[in-house]
């Protein structure tokens, strides 16, 4: 399937030389930093390293530290 977004040519040029340093396709690669992320996404969703979205209205912030 292709993809129909766009991105900066110096951000896919350097993915696609760790996709060839890993030995893949950038596809195959994509897929795999896909799948990477997943064990890293919170409980909303999002991975944890980036900034979390606001509780929804009438929803409590929940502390998980």
């Amino acid at each position: 399937m292709r993809v129909a977004w766009e991105i900066e040519r110096d951000r896919k040029e350097r993915f696609e030389l760790l996709a060839r340093r890993a030995g893949v396709s950038a596809s195959v690669f994509l897929e795999l930093v896909i799948d990477h992320l997943e064990g890293e996404l919170t409980d909303r969703g999002v991975p944890e390293w980036m900034p979390q979205p606001e509780p929804n209205e009438g929803e409590l912030p929940i502390d998980t530290a």
